[in-house]
Protein backbone atom coordinates (compact mmCIF):
# COMPACT_ATOMS: atom_id res chain seq x y z
CA UNK A 1 0.00 0.00 0.00
CA UNK A 2 1.46 3.37 -1.02
CA UNK A 3 1.94 6.09 1.55
CA UNK A 4 0.75 9.63 0.88
CA UNK A 5 4.39 10.78 0.78
CA UNK A 6 5.10 8.24 -2.04
CA UNK A 7 2.20 9.56 -4.08
CA UNK A 8 3.32 13.14 -3.54
CA UNK A 9 6.87 12.29 -4.70
CA UNK A 10 5.48 10.41 -7.77
CA UNK A 11 3.52 13.53 -8.74
CA UNK A 12 6.25 16.06 -8.12
CA UNK A 13 6.85 19.28 -10.05
CA UNK A 14 9.67 17.56 -11.99
CA UNK A 15 7.27 14.73 -13.02
CA UNK A 16 4.64 17.27 -14.08
CA UNK A 17 7.02 19.28 -16.29
CA UNK A 18 8.62 16.11 -17.70
CA UNK A 19 5.46 14.11 -18.57
CA UNK A 20 2.70 16.69 -19.06
CA UNK A 21 4.10 18.88 -21.81
CA UNK A 22 1.31 17.94 -24.20
CA UNK A 23 -1.22 18.58 -21.50
CA UNK A 24 0.12 22.11 -20.99
CA UNK A 25 -0.14 22.69 -24.73
CA UNK A 26 -3.75 21.52 -24.73
CA UNK A 27 -4.55 23.81 -21.81
CA UNK A 28 -3.03 26.75 -23.66
CA UNK A 29 -4.88 25.89 -26.87
CA UNK A 30 -8.19 25.57 -25.04
CA UNK A 31 -7.61 28.95 -23.41
CA UNK A 32 -6.91 30.56 -26.80
CA UNK A 33 -10.04 28.94 -28.31
CA UNK A 34 -12.13 30.23 -25.43
CA UNK A 35 -10.80 33.76 -25.98
CA UNK A 36 -11.50 33.52 -29.73
CA UNK A 37 -15.06 32.31 -29.12
CA UNK A 38 -15.61 35.12 -26.64
CA UNK A 39 -14.35 37.71 -29.17
CA UNK A 40 -16.62 36.31 -31.89
CA UNK A 41 -19.68 36.68 -29.68
CA UNK A 42 -20.55 32.95 -29.81
CA UNK A 43 -22.29 33.07 -33.21
CA UNK A 44 -25.36 30.87 -33.56
CA UNK A 45 -24.36 27.85 -35.74
CA UNK A 46 -28.00 27.46 -36.82
CA UNK A 47 -28.43 31.05 -38.06
CA UNK A 48 -29.80 31.16 -41.66
CA UNK A 49 -27.01 31.13 -44.24
CA UNK A 50 -26.84 31.83 -47.96
CA UNK A 51 -25.96 28.92 -50.29
CA UNK A 52 -23.41 29.20 -53.09
CA UNK A 53 -26.11 30.27 -55.57
CA UNK A 54 -29.91 30.68 -55.48
CA UNK A 55 -31.41 27.23 -55.05
CA UNK A 56 -34.75 25.98 -56.36
CA UNK A 57 -35.52 24.21 -53.08
CA UNK A 58 -35.52 25.42 -49.49
CA UNK A 59 -36.51 22.20 -47.76
CA UNK A 60 -36.17 18.45 -48.26
CA UNK A 61 -38.47 15.57 -47.33
CA UNK A 62 -36.64 12.26 -47.80
CA UNK A 63 -38.99 9.24 -47.96
CA UNK A 64 -36.45 6.57 -47.03
CA UNK A 65 -37.77 3.09 -47.85
CA UNK A 66 -35.38 1.09 -45.69
CA UNK A 67 -34.78 -2.54 -46.59
CA UNK A 68 -34.74 -1.90 -50.36
CA UNK A 69 -37.97 -2.01 -52.44
CA UNK A 70 -37.94 -4.40 -55.39
CA UNK A 71 -37.52 -2.22 -58.47
CA UNK A 72 -38.42 -5.22 -60.64
CA UNK A 73 -41.86 -5.64 -59.05
CA UNK A 74 -42.72 -1.96 -58.67
CA UNK A 75 -40.96 0.46 -61.03
CA UNK A 76 -38.82 -1.27 -63.68
CA UNK A 77 -40.98 -3.27 -66.10
CA UNK A 78 -39.07 -6.20 -67.65
CA UNK A 79 -41.14 -8.39 -70.03
CA UNK A 80 -38.04 -10.52 -70.68
CA UNK A 81 -37.96 -11.44 -67.02
CA UNK A 82 -41.51 -12.74 -67.34
CA UNK A 83 -40.62 -14.60 -70.51
CA UNK A 84 -37.62 -16.38 -68.94
CA UNK A 85 -39.20 -16.92 -65.52
CA UNK A 86 -37.94 -20.15 -63.96
CA UNK A 87 -34.83 -20.44 -66.16
CA UNK A 88 -31.16 -19.92 -65.33
CA UNK A 89 -29.72 -16.41 -65.81
CA UNK A 90 -27.17 -15.94 -68.63
CA UNK A 91 -23.67 -16.86 -67.47
CA UNK A 92 -22.18 -13.59 -68.73
CA UNK A 93 -24.57 -11.68 -66.47
CA UNK A 94 -23.09 -13.28 -63.34
CA UNK A 95 -19.40 -12.72 -64.08
CA UNK A 96 -17.71 -11.30 -60.94
CA UNK A 97 -21.13 -10.87 -59.30
CA UNK A 98 -21.36 -11.25 -55.53
CA UNK A 99 -24.73 -11.77 -53.86
CA UNK A 100 -25.57 -11.41 -50.19
CA UNK A 101 -27.30 -14.72 -49.48
CA UNK A 102 -28.34 -16.65 -52.57
CA UNK A 103 -26.50 -18.74 -55.13
CA UNK A 104 -26.30 -16.27 -58.04
CA UNK A 105 -27.22 -19.13 -60.39
CA UNK A 106 -30.73 -19.38 -58.91
CA UNK A 107 -33.61 -19.28 -61.39
CA UNK A 108 -34.92 -15.99 -62.75
CA UNK A 109 -38.13 -14.71 -61.17
CA UNK A 110 -40.62 -12.68 -63.17
CA UNK A 111 -42.40 -9.63 -61.70
CA UNK A 112 -45.24 -10.50 -59.34
CA UNK A 113 -47.61 -7.70 -60.36
CA UNK A 114 -48.96 -6.28 -63.58
CA UNK A 115 -47.63 -2.95 -64.79
CA UNK A 116 -49.67 -0.01 -66.06
CA UNK A 117 -48.87 3.22 -67.84
CA UNK A 118 -49.59 6.35 -65.82
CA UNK A 119 -49.83 10.01 -66.77
CA UNK A 120 -49.17 11.76 -70.05
CA UNK A 121 -45.58 10.55 -69.94
CA UNK A 122 -46.77 6.94 -69.92
CA UNK A 123 -44.64 6.08 -66.88
CA UNK A 124 -44.85 2.36 -66.17
CA UNK A 125 -45.40 1.28 -62.58
CA UNK A 126 -46.96 -1.69 -60.86
CA UNK A 127 -50.72 -1.69 -60.45
CA UNK A 128 -50.29 -1.84 -56.66
CA UNK A 129 -49.02 1.77 -56.78
CA UNK A 130 -52.13 3.50 -58.17
CA UNK A 131 -51.72 6.65 -56.07
CA UNK A 132 -48.08 7.24 -56.92
CA UNK A 133 -49.14 6.45 -60.49
CA UNK A 134 -51.65 9.29 -60.27
CA UNK A 135 -48.78 11.77 -59.72
CA UNK A 136 -46.55 10.30 -62.45
CA UNK A 137 -46.41 13.62 -64.26
CA UNK A 138 -45.08 15.34 -61.12
CA UNK A 139 -42.13 13.00 -60.53
CA UNK A 140 -38.84 12.07 -62.18
CA UNK A 141 -38.27 8.32 -62.04
CA UNK A 142 -34.58 7.34 -62.07
CA UNK A 143 -34.25 3.65 -63.00
CA UNK A 144 -30.46 3.48 -63.31
CA UNK A 145 -29.40 3.87 -59.68
CA UNK A 146 -26.49 1.76 -58.48
CA UNK A 147 -24.28 1.43 -55.42
CA UNK A 148 -21.42 -0.75 -54.21
CA UNK A 149 -22.77 -1.90 -50.84
CA UNK A 150 -24.99 -4.99 -50.79
CA UNK A 151 -25.88 -5.31 -47.10
CA UNK A 152 -28.37 -3.04 -45.40
CA UNK A 153 -26.43 -1.07 -42.79
CA UNK A 154 -23.43 -0.20 -44.99
CA UNK A 155 -25.68 0.60 -47.97
CA UNK A 156 -28.02 2.78 -45.91
CA UNK A 157 -25.11 4.66 -44.37
CA UNK A 158 -23.56 5.11 -47.82
CA UNK A 159 -26.79 6.62 -49.12
CA UNK A 160 -27.12 8.82 -46.04
CA UNK A 161 -23.53 9.96 -45.56
CA UNK A 162 -21.57 9.19 -48.75
CA UNK A 163 -19.48 6.56 -46.95
CA UNK A 164 -19.96 3.01 -45.69
CA UNK A 165 -18.00 3.90 -42.56
CA UNK A 166 -19.63 5.15 -39.39
CA UNK A 167 -18.90 8.67 -38.23
CA UNK A 168 -19.52 10.78 -41.34
CA UNK A 169 -22.13 13.58 -41.33
CA UNK A 170 -25.49 12.68 -42.84
CA UNK A 171 -27.21 14.42 -45.73
CA UNK A 172 -29.61 16.23 -43.40
CA UNK A 173 -26.71 17.41 -41.27
CA UNK A 174 -24.84 18.74 -44.31
CA UNK A 175 -27.98 20.58 -45.42
CA UNK A 176 -28.52 22.25 -42.06
CA UNK A 177 -24.79 22.97 -41.76
CA UNK A 178 -24.94 24.74 -45.13
CA UNK A 179 -28.28 26.53 -44.82
CA UNK A 180 -28.89 26.92 -41.11
CA UNK A 181 -32.45 26.97 -39.79
CA UNK A 182 -35.54 29.01 -40.61
CA UNK A 183 -37.14 28.36 -37.22
CA UNK A 184 -36.06 29.01 -33.63
CA UNK A 185 -38.87 26.91 -32.16
CA UNK A 186 -38.29 23.53 -33.83
CA UNK A 187 -35.24 21.48 -34.79
CA UNK A 188 -33.92 22.11 -38.30
CA UNK A 189 -33.56 18.36 -39.00
CA UNK A 190 -36.34 16.01 -37.89
CA UNK A 191 -36.44 12.21 -38.25
CA UNK A 192 -39.44 9.90 -37.91
CA UNK A 193 -39.76 6.14 -38.27
CA UNK A 194 -42.56 3.75 -39.17
CA UNK A 195 -42.70 0.21 -40.52
CA UNK A 196 -41.72 -2.90 -38.59
CA UNK A 197 -38.42 -1.54 -37.22
CA UNK A 198 -35.99 1.34 -37.40
CA UNK A 199 -33.27 1.72 -40.03
CA UNK A 200 -30.64 -1.03 -40.11
CA UNK A 201 -27.89 1.60 -40.10
CA UNK A 202 -29.32 3.11 -36.91
CA UNK A 203 -28.61 6.67 -35.85
CA UNK A 204 -25.63 6.85 -38.23
CA UNK A 205 -28.21 7.63 -40.94
CA UNK A 206 -29.02 10.98 -39.35
CA UNK A 207 -25.94 11.71 -37.24
CA UNK A 208 -23.86 14.87 -37.59
CA UNK A 209 -20.59 12.93 -37.51
CA UNK A 210 -17.64 15.29 -37.09
CA UNK A 211 -19.81 18.37 -37.67
CA UNK A 212 -21.11 20.28 -34.66
CA UNK A 213 -23.66 18.05 -32.89
CA UNK A 214 -26.25 20.83 -33.21
CA UNK A 215 -26.72 19.47 -36.77
CA UNK A 216 -27.88 16.03 -35.56
CA UNK A 217 -31.28 14.81 -36.68
CA UNK A 218 -33.85 14.98 -33.86
CA UNK A 219 -36.14 11.96 -33.60
CA UNK A 220 -39.85 12.74 -33.35
CA UNK A 221 -42.59 10.29 -32.41
CA UNK A 222 -46.01 10.27 -34.04
CA UNK A 223 -47.75 9.14 -30.83
CA UNK A 224 -47.48 10.86 -27.43
CA UNK A 225 -44.88 13.55 -26.78
CA UNK A 226 -43.10 14.27 -30.09
CA UNK A 227 -39.80 14.18 -28.18
CA UNK A 228 -39.22 12.10 -25.07
CA UNK A 229 -39.36 14.03 -21.78
CA UNK A 230 -40.70 17.16 -23.48
CA UNK A 231 -43.57 17.41 -20.98
CA UNK A 232 -42.85 18.54 -17.43
CA UNK A 233 -42.74 15.79 -14.79
CA UNK A 234 -45.76 15.58 -12.51
CA UNK A 235 -45.64 18.30 -9.87
CA UNK A 236 -43.22 20.54 -11.81
CA UNK A 237 -44.71 23.80 -13.09
CA UNK A 238 -43.54 25.71 -16.17
CA UNK A 239 -42.20 28.41 -13.87
CA UNK A 240 -40.13 25.91 -11.84
CA UNK A 241 -38.77 24.22 -14.95
CA UNK A 242 -37.81 27.55 -16.50
CA UNK A 243 -35.97 28.56 -13.32
CA UNK A 244 -34.00 25.30 -13.36
CA UNK A 245 -33.10 25.66 -17.04
CA UNK A 246 -32.11 29.32 -16.59
CA UNK A 247 -29.75 28.31 -13.77
CA UNK A 248 -28.26 25.45 -15.83
CA UNK A 249 -27.84 27.78 -18.81
CA UNK A 250 -25.94 30.33 -16.72
CA UNK A 251 -23.62 27.60 -15.44
CA UNK A 252 -23.10 26.34 -19.00
CA UNK A 253 -22.26 29.86 -20.21
CA UNK A 254 -19.67 30.20 -17.48
CA UNK A 255 -18.24 26.79 -18.37
CA UNK A 256 -18.06 27.72 -22.07
CA UNK A 257 -16.25 30.98 -21.33
CA UNK A 258 -13.76 28.95 -19.34
CA UNK A 259 -13.03 26.05 -21.73
CA UNK A 260 -14.50 27.06 -25.11
CA UNK A 261 -15.90 23.59 -25.90
CA UNK A 262 -18.48 24.04 -28.73
CA UNK A 263 -20.48 21.07 -27.41
CA UNK A 264 -21.44 23.26 -24.46
CA UNK A 265 -23.16 25.58 -26.93
CA UNK A 266 -25.09 22.60 -28.23
CA UNK A 267 -26.20 21.80 -24.69
CA UNK A 268 -27.30 25.39 -24.11
CA UNK A 269 -29.21 25.45 -27.40
CA UNK A 270 -30.89 22.13 -26.59
CA UNK A 271 -32.17 23.40 -23.24
CA UNK A 272 -33.41 26.65 -24.75
CA UNK A 273 -35.05 24.77 -27.63
CA UNK A 274 -36.83 22.43 -25.21
CA UNK A 275 -38.51 25.39 -23.52
CA UNK A 276 -39.71 26.82 -26.85
CA UNK A 277 -40.79 23.39 -28.10
CA UNK A 278 -42.98 22.90 -25.04
CA UNK A 279 -45.12 25.71 -26.41
CA UNK A 280 -45.17 24.93 -30.13
CA UNK A 281 -44.37 21.23 -30.67
CA UNK A 282 -47.61 19.77 -29.25
CA UNK A 283 -49.62 22.00 -31.61
CA UNK A 284 -47.43 21.27 -34.64
CA UNK A 285 -47.55 17.51 -34.12
CA UNK A 286 -51.29 17.35 -33.46
CA UNK A 287 -52.62 16.22 -36.83
CA UNK A 288 -56.17 16.20 -35.45
CA UNK A 289 -56.07 19.97 -36.11
CA UNK A 290 -55.99 19.24 -39.84
CA UNK A 291 -59.33 19.32 -41.72
CA UNK A 292 -61.01 15.95 -42.22
CA UNK A 293 -60.46 16.03 -45.99
CA UNK A 294 -56.70 16.48 -45.56
CA UNK A 295 -56.40 13.57 -43.12
CA UNK A 296 -58.48 11.46 -45.50
CA UNK A 297 -56.21 12.48 -48.39
CA UNK A 298 -53.23 10.99 -46.55
CA UNK A 299 -55.08 8.16 -44.85
CA UNK A 300 -53.86 9.56 -41.53
CA UNK A 301 -55.44 8.66 -38.20
CA UNK A 302 -54.54 10.72 -35.09
CA UNK A 303 -52.96 8.68 -32.33
CA UNK A 304 -51.82 5.91 -34.67
CA UNK A 305 -48.18 5.17 -35.50
CA UNK A 306 -48.07 5.13 -39.30
CA UNK A 307 -46.22 6.37 -42.36
CA UNK A 308 -49.35 8.32 -43.33
CA UNK A 309 -49.31 10.26 -40.05
CA UNK A 310 -45.60 10.95 -40.47
CA UNK A 311 -46.06 12.18 -44.05
CA UNK A 312 -48.75 14.64 -42.96
CA UNK A 313 -46.60 15.73 -40.04
CA UNK A 314 -43.67 16.25 -42.45
CA UNK A 315 -45.74 18.77 -44.39
CA UNK A 316 -46.71 20.56 -41.17
CA UNK A 317 -43.04 20.72 -40.14
CA UNK A 318 -41.66 22.16 -43.39
CA UNK A 319 -44.58 24.59 -43.39
CA UNK A 320 -43.18 25.92 -40.12
CA UNK A 321 -39.58 26.22 -41.26
CA UNK A 322 -38.05 22.80 -40.58
CA UNK A 323 -35.29 22.41 -43.15
CA UNK A 324 -34.94 18.64 -43.54
CA UNK A 325 -37.43 15.89 -42.66
CA UNK A 326 -36.54 12.22 -43.07
CA UNK A 327 -39.20 9.51 -42.89
CA UNK A 328 -37.83 5.99 -42.48
CA UNK A 329 -40.13 3.11 -43.39
CA UNK A 330 -38.05 -0.01 -42.74
CA UNK A 331 -40.16 -2.90 -44.05
CA UNK A 332 -38.96 -3.69 -47.58
CA UNK A 333 -36.56 -6.60 -47.06
CA UNK A 334 -38.53 -9.33 -48.85
CA UNK A 335 -36.22 -12.36 -48.93
CA UNK A 336 -39.47 -14.30 -48.74
CA UNK A 337 -43.15 -13.44 -48.65
CA UNK A 338 -42.56 -11.07 -51.56
CA UNK A 339 -46.17 -10.70 -52.71
CA UNK A 340 -47.63 -10.34 -49.23
CA UNK A 341 -44.88 -7.98 -48.09
CA UNK A 342 -45.04 -5.67 -51.11
CA UNK A 343 -48.83 -5.46 -50.93
CA UNK A 344 -48.63 -4.41 -47.28
CA UNK A 345 -45.81 -1.92 -47.84
CA UNK A 346 -47.53 -0.31 -50.82
CA UNK A 347 -50.75 -0.05 -48.84
CA UNK A 348 -48.78 1.67 -46.06
CA UNK A 349 -47.01 4.29 -48.21
CA UNK A 350 -48.65 4.63 -51.66
CA UNK A 351 -51.55 6.88 -50.68
CA UNK A 352 -49.54 9.07 -48.31
CA UNK A 353 -46.67 9.64 -50.78
CA UNK A 354 -49.08 10.84 -53.45
CA UNK A 355 -51.02 12.90 -50.90
CA UNK A 356 -47.84 14.67 -49.81
CA UNK A 357 -47.11 15.77 -53.40
CA UNK A 358 -50.71 16.90 -54.00
CA UNK A 359 -50.95 18.68 -50.67
CA UNK A 360 -47.69 20.57 -51.13
CA UNK A 361 -48.69 21.55 -54.65
CA UNK A 362 -52.09 22.92 -53.67
CA UNK A 363 -50.41 25.01 -50.96
CA UNK A 364 -47.82 26.42 -53.37
CA UNK A 365 -45.02 24.65 -51.48
CA UNK A 366 -43.99 21.94 -53.92
CA UNK A 367 -41.59 24.09 -55.94
CA UNK A 368 -39.55 24.90 -52.84
CA UNK A 369 -39.75 21.44 -51.25
CA UNK A 370 -37.66 18.63 -52.72
CA UNK A 371 -39.13 15.13 -52.27
CA UNK A 372 -36.89 12.05 -52.59
CA UNK A 373 -38.23 8.48 -52.50
CA UNK A 374 -36.21 5.27 -52.43
CA UNK A 375 -34.13 2.70 -50.58
CA UNK A 376 -30.52 1.65 -50.31
CA UNK A 377 -30.35 -0.84 -53.22
CA UNK A 378 -32.56 -3.06 -55.37
CA UNK A 379 -33.49 -6.76 -55.45
CA UNK A 380 -32.16 -9.62 -57.56
CA UNK A 381 -33.84 -10.84 -60.77
CA UNK A 382 -33.06 -14.30 -59.40
CA UNK A 383 -35.32 -15.91 -56.85
CA UNK A 384 -34.57 -16.53 -53.20
CA UNK A 385 -36.45 -19.50 -51.82
CA UNK A 386 -38.97 -21.29 -54.00
CA UNK A 387 -40.54 -18.43 -55.93
CA UNK A 388 -41.49 -15.68 -53.49
CA UNK A 389 -38.36 -13.80 -52.48
CA UNK A 390 -35.49 -11.71 -53.82
CA UNK A 391 -31.99 -11.05 -52.45
CA UNK A 392 -30.11 -7.75 -52.08
CA UNK A 393 -28.91 -6.25 -55.34
CA UNK A 394 -26.63 -3.17 -55.64
CA UNK A 395 -26.21 -3.14 -59.45
CA UNK A 396 -29.56 -1.55 -60.28
CA UNK A 397 -32.54 0.02 -58.52
CA UNK A 398 -35.07 2.83 -58.82
CA UNK A 399 -35.66 6.09 -56.97
CA UNK A 400 -37.91 9.04 -57.76
CA UNK A 401 -37.80 12.75 -57.02
CA UNK A 402 -40.37 15.56 -57.16
CA UNK A 403 -40.71 19.28 -56.46
CA UNK A 404 -37.79 21.55 -55.69
CA UNK A 405 -37.00 22.27 -59.34
CA UNK A 406 -37.26 18.65 -60.53
CA UNK A 407 -38.80 18.10 -63.97
CA UNK A 408 -42.04 16.11 -63.73
CA UNK A 409 -43.02 13.25 -66.03
CA UNK A 410 -39.39 12.22 -66.62
CA UNK A 411 -38.19 8.63 -66.98
CA UNK A 412 -34.41 8.66 -66.70
CA UNK A 413 -31.89 5.86 -67.12
CA UNK A 414 -32.31 2.22 -68.09
CA UNK A 415 -31.33 -1.24 -66.94
CA UNK A 416 -30.69 -4.30 -69.09
CA UNK A 417 -33.50 -6.65 -70.19
CA UNK A 418 -33.42 -8.48 -66.83
CA UNK A 419 -33.10 -5.38 -64.63
CA UNK A 420 -29.74 -6.71 -63.46
CA UNK A 421 -27.35 -3.88 -64.39
CA UNK A 422 -27.86 -0.15 -64.96
CA UNK A 423 -26.74 0.32 -68.55
CA UNK A 424 -27.86 3.79 -69.69
CA UNK A 425 -27.39 7.13 -67.89
CA UNK A 426 -26.09 5.40 -64.76
CA UNK A 427 -26.65 7.28 -61.49
CA UNK A 428 -24.59 6.58 -58.39
CA UNK A 429 -25.55 7.48 -54.83
CA UNK A 430 -23.00 10.31 -54.98
CA UNK A 431 -24.74 11.71 -58.08
CA UNK A 432 -28.07 11.70 -56.25
CA UNK A 433 -26.61 13.56 -53.28
CA UNK A 434 -24.83 16.04 -55.57
CA UNK A 435 -28.19 16.74 -57.24
CA UNK A 436 -30.00 17.24 -53.93
CA UNK A 437 -27.37 19.73 -52.79
CA UNK A 438 -27.47 21.48 -56.18
CA UNK A 439 -31.21 22.04 -55.90
CA UNK A 440 -30.61 23.66 -52.52
CA UNK A 441 -28.05 26.03 -54.03
CA UNK A 442 -24.78 24.22 -53.28
CA UNK A 443 -21.83 23.20 -55.36
CA UNK A 444 -21.30 19.80 -53.75
CA UNK A 445 -17.54 20.09 -54.27
CA UNK A 446 -17.42 23.31 -52.22
CA UNK A 447 -19.69 22.41 -49.30
CA UNK A 448 -16.88 21.11 -47.10
CA UNK A 449 -15.57 21.07 -43.56
CA UNK A 450 -12.01 20.49 -42.37
CA UNK A 451 -11.46 17.49 -40.10
CA UNK A 452 -8.27 15.67 -39.15
CA UNK A 453 -6.19 17.74 -41.52
CA UNK A 454 -8.25 17.55 -44.71
CA UNK A 455 -11.47 18.83 -46.22
CA UNK A 456 -14.43 16.42 -46.25
CA UNK A 457 -17.62 16.64 -48.27
CA UNK A 458 -20.79 14.55 -48.62
CA UNK A 459 -19.87 13.21 -52.06
CA UNK A 460 -16.26 12.35 -51.13
CA UNK A 461 -14.33 12.77 -54.43
CA UNK A 462 -17.23 11.76 -56.67
CA UNK A 463 -20.62 12.98 -57.89
CA UNK A 464 -22.20 14.59 -60.92
CA UNK A 465 -25.45 16.59 -60.90
CA UNK A 466 -28.21 14.73 -62.84
CA UNK A 467 -29.05 17.72 -65.03
CA UNK A 468 -31.55 16.02 -67.42
CA UNK A 469 -34.08 15.66 -64.57
CA UNK A 470 -33.89 19.34 -63.59
CA UNK A 471 -36.63 21.74 -64.68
Amino acid sequence: MKLISDIQRAHSRRWFLKDCGLGLGAIALTSLEAQENARSGNPNPMAPKQPHFPGKAKNVIFLYMGGAPSHLDLFDHKPELTRFNGTKPPAELLKNYQSAFINPDNNLLGPKFKFRQYGQAGTKMAEILPNIGSIADEIAVVRSMHTEAFNHAPAQILLSTGSQQFGRPSLGSWVTYGLGSETDNLPAFVVMSSGSKGPSGGNANFNSGFLHSVYDGVQFRSVGDPVLYLSNPQGISKRNRKAVIDAITELNHQHFESVGDPEIQTRIAAYEMSVRMQEIAPEVTDISREPDHIRELYGAEPGKRSFANNALLARRLVERGVRFVELFHESWDQHGGLVRGLKKNCKDVDQACAALIKDLKQRGMLEETLIVFGGEFGRTPMTQGASDGRDHHPNAFTMWLAGGGIKGGVNYGKTDSFGFNAVEDKVHIHDLNATILHQLGFDHEKLTTRFQGRDFRLTDVHGQVIRPILA
